[in-house]
């Protein structure tokens, strides 16, 4: 397979290329950053309900949704990008994706410790050091295609993440703001300095050699998946996309509220994630479903499917745990860290 050392990228390219990389089924591992500041969204998230869009809009700062789970992220070149992508029916992936995080982030680990971060794993697909976050990673399968992406973080703009959220007051900012400090923290933290990434890369790309094989070594991307990645990002670099979580959401002004019927609006931190839901409790029954939130789900595309699974479903957490188990096994969904109660418990919280 293809290692590609791209350093500093364009943001587009950030994001495209391992997309480009999954919808050719060509496996590769990229290391690369981006050379101006973007912000990424997870893909079941809501952007209007996650992102301070006049604030990103006023400051140029473009968003983008990606097609891997997981949450909002403030992105700049004090980020190291590692993306592998690998063709699904490989021997060495696990069947499970508790496993897979733990047996695929074990070389990121390493690394981490070799530079001299006290890095440890914490599942889900957490990584820390001295009780802090230093790599947000995430899953996806693309195309019979599994993907690993995650970052070396070497600094962090803790002020300007927290400016592009979206938060209720300036006073809830500011706690946003502290706890981002207090439960984050980079390789300038950790070590008083940053590694070169051509060291960083390498060291990683040679603990994925020993499990995957001999990789060929590229700094420039192959013209098929430049091409590739430039017709993605025009497709996707648009508010069709962008909103596409939002737009199944429904408009509570919209609804006529009247004895028996009313809106649910509601979320759930889990092991695995924040879940957040808009429904409709019509007569007990759920109406009009609508998850996003920061949580993995495989396969992702099937998220809208279970939304309309739910429909009619009594709105009793006895009743949607059934509904959402029996979805489940029909589609074999994995949701690691986020069991079906905890739909149950998010969309019916008066009898939770």
């Amino acid at each position: 397979m293809d290692y590609f050392f791209l350093d500093k990228v364009s943001w587009e390219h950030s994001q495209a290329l391992y997309h480009a990389a999954a919808y050719l089924q060509h496996e590769a591992f990229f290391i690369l950053r981006p050379a101006t500041p973007y912000v990424c969204i997870g893909f079941h998230q809501d952007a209007e309900q996650e992102i301070d869009l006049d604030f990103v809009r006023e400051n140029n700062i473009p968003v983008f949704r990606r097609e891997v789970g997981g949450g909002a992220v403030y992105l700049d070149g004090n980020q190291l990008f590692f993306q592998l992508i690998l063709h699904k029916d490989r021997p060495e992936i696990p069947e499970s994706k508790d496993e897979f995080y733990r047996k695929f982030l074990a070389p990121v680990i390493e690394t981490y410790r070799e530079f001299g971060v006290a890095a440890e794993y914490k599942p889900v697909n957490d990584i820390i050091a001295n009780g802090r976050k230093v790599s947000g990673t995430g899953a996806a399968e693309i195309n019979d295609m599994v993907i690993l992406v995650g970052n070396f973080i070497l600094d962090f703009d803790y002020d300007m993440m927290s400016k592009c959220l979206r938060v209720p007051d300036e006073k809830f900012r500011d706690k946003v703001f502290k706890t981002l400090q207090e439960n984050l923290s980079t390789f300038l933290r950790e070590t008083g300095k940053m590694p070169e990434t051509r060291a960083l890369g390498d060291a990683l790309a040679r603990r994925y050699e020993a499990l995957l094989g001999p990789m060929t070594y590229k700094t420039v991307p192959d013209p098929e998946l430049v091409a590739k990645a430039d017709e993605l990002q025009a497709e996707r670099y648009t508010d069709e996309w962008l909103f596409a979580n939002d737009r199944r959401r429904p408009d509570a002004r919209q609804i006529k509220i009247r004895e028996g019927v009313y809106v649910v609006q509601n979320m759930l931190k889990t092991p695995g994630g924040l879940i957040r839901v808009t429904a409709v409790n019509e007569n007990g029954k759920l109406r009009d479903v609508h998850i996003s939130g920061d949580f993995f789900f495989f396969p992702a595309g099937d998220l809208p499917a279970l939304e309309k699974s739910l429909d009619g479903v009594s709105a009793d957490p006895e009743s949607v745990t059934e509904a959402v188990a029996q979805f489940y096994a029909r589609r074999s969904v994995e949701s690691p860290g986020v069991q079906p109660a905890d739909f149950a418990r998010v969309l019916t919280p008066a009898a939770s």
